[in-house]
């Protein structure tokens, strides 16, 4: 496995917190009984199950470019109760299903996806009569987290090299883009943000928890330019940003997250656009 490849064992590390966005959109998902459901950027697939245990009627894709995380899929998918498709989502063709989709969701996926804005008209309007698209992308790159991030590869020697990967997450718009992007499409529309607050464990002498948050996703590009002693210092310097930007404290490390979601259903009534 590279550096830059997924790695589900540290995706894995903080899966309560990253799987609650998931919930929080599919419990505005109205889809009492869809034939088919697609899970575009399944991941490790442990919430993909989740929607096979919600609909377990509905036939469930999962399709992902990453192989290790859908080794990690099929893995936990012990009955073979999902179809696990190796795919590029912006090669992604939902004819390929062979079947209209009723559920699309795609969950904090967007973001490695520049040309998004481009592709959602096209999935939204293959979805079957009545069919629910549903998106939820992260929206906190300019916290220090990443801003931290940014600045440290900035003054690294092989600035030039890293750029393109650390830029690539600035694919992501704002809420009202979203919402005019789909009320286009829709009048039943529903698009917000939430602010998590995460509460991340520390240990002692363990690495800093959003180190080790980011090393699962937005680290990964860094770590894949450069080589071993190069990751060893670059790690060094951003651990040590933040250790000041997000203190350790005697609860562990809080940890502010904002994330945008979008709902859209087709041929509905309009359900409203909200955004705080």
């Amino acid at each position: 496995m590279t550096d830059s490849a997924w790695d589900p064992r540290q995706y894995a590390v903080f899966s309560g917190h990253r799987g609650r966005p998931f919930t929080d959109l599919l419990a505005r998902v109205d889809a009492p009984a869809p034939r088919l459901v697609v899970d575009l950027g399944c991941g490790p697939g442990d919430l993909t199950l989740g929607l096979a245990r919600r609909w377990p009627q509905a036939r469930v894709v999962g399709v992902d470019s990453s192989p290790e995380m859908l080794q990690r899929a099929r893995e936990l998918d012990a009955e073979g109760r999902v179809e696990w498709v190796e795919r590029r989502a912006e090669e992604w063709d939902p004819a390929a299903t062979g079947d209209p989709v009723d559920v699309l969701v795609t969950n904090a996926t967007l973001q490695w996806v520049p040309t998004h804005l481009r592709l959602v008209p096209t999935w939204v309007q293959a979805l079957a009569p009545g069919g629910t698209f549903a998106m939820q992308v992260p929206s906190n790159f300019e916290a220090p987290s990443h801003r931290l991030m940014r600045e440290v590869a900035a003054r690294h020697a092989r600035a030039e090299e890293l750029r393109p990967g650390l830029e690539r997450a600035r694919a992501v718009a704002d809420p009202q883009t979203y919402a005019a992007l789909l009320l286009e499409l829709t009048p039943d529309v529903d698009v917000w943000q939430t602010t998590y607050e995460h509460v991340l464990a520390t240990t002692p002498d363990g690495p800093h928890p959003v180190l080790e948050w980011v090393r699962g996703t937005g680290l990964r590009p860094v770590l894949g330019v450069l080589d071993a002693d190069e990751r060893d210092a670059f790690v060094a310097d951003y651990a040590r940003e933040l250790e000041t930007a997000y203190p350790r404290r005697s609860f562990g490390v809080l940890f502010p997250f904002t994330r945008t979601f979008a709902v859209a259903r087709t041929g509905g009534r309009r359900s409203g656009v909200v955004d705080g």
